[in-house]
């Protein structure tokens, strides 16, 4: 049972696509719902946000506000919820860009992801690239000193998932996202005491 007295936890979900509507977009706000059930004040970060970030070069130490509230908004967040359609058997480019903007927080007192914990979401039009591509979305979450969430989901988008106003049509799935939710928020819970 969460405390009244302390203060919410941030849980920041991040992805989707450009497309309006993308089955990405639809179960990381599923999630992020249930993470709200559960106490935590949430922000999405949408594919189109994602789409207006520059290509980082590491070079180039400059950043445009877009850049500057993506990377604050991910140094605030407690835990995080990663979504990204698998291309190629790969993260979405959209994301990996993103993703490599967090350098900026290499020194930062909790550097990179560091003690935050991270669930990911995996989108495939068929299940071989939603494994292969959850297997490297985890490894990245590592390497970035993030704490990646026991489940990680993975949706066949080839089936119909969800109805037009963005519901889950399937009981199991639902499930999944209360229990990805779930184990961000306590384990972001047990990182914030």
């Amino acid at each position: 049972m969460p405390n009244p007295s302390a203060p919410r936890l941030r849980i920041v979900g991040i992805g989707g696509t450009t497309k309006a509507g993308s089955s990405t977009e639809k179960a990381l706000a599923a999630c992020l719902a249930a993470a709200q059930r559960l106490g935590a004040e949430v922000q999405l970060i949408p594919g189109t946000a994602l789409a207006c970030l520059p290509l980082y070069s590491p070079e180039e130490t400059a950043r445009t506000p877009e850049q500057q509230r993506f990377v604050a908004t991910v140094r605030d967040a407690d835990g995080l919820i990663l979504a990204t359609p698998a291309y190629h058997a790969g993260m979405s480019g959209l994301m990996k860009n993103a993703i490599d903007l967090l350098e900026d927080l290499r020194d930062e007192p909790r550097p990179y992801l560091d003690g935050r914990a991270v669930g990911c979401i995996v989108t495939a039009y068929g299940w071989q690239g939603a494994g292969t591509t959850l297997t490297s979305v985890r490894t990245i979450v590592h390497a970035l000193r993030g704490w990646p969430t026991p489940l990680g989901v993975t949706l066949n988008t080839a089936m119909p998932l969800f109805d037009p106003s963005g519901l889950c049509m399937d009981e199991r799935i639902q499930t999944q996202f209360e229990l990805l939710a779930q184990q961000v928020v306590s384990f972001a819970s047990r990182f914030a005491a």
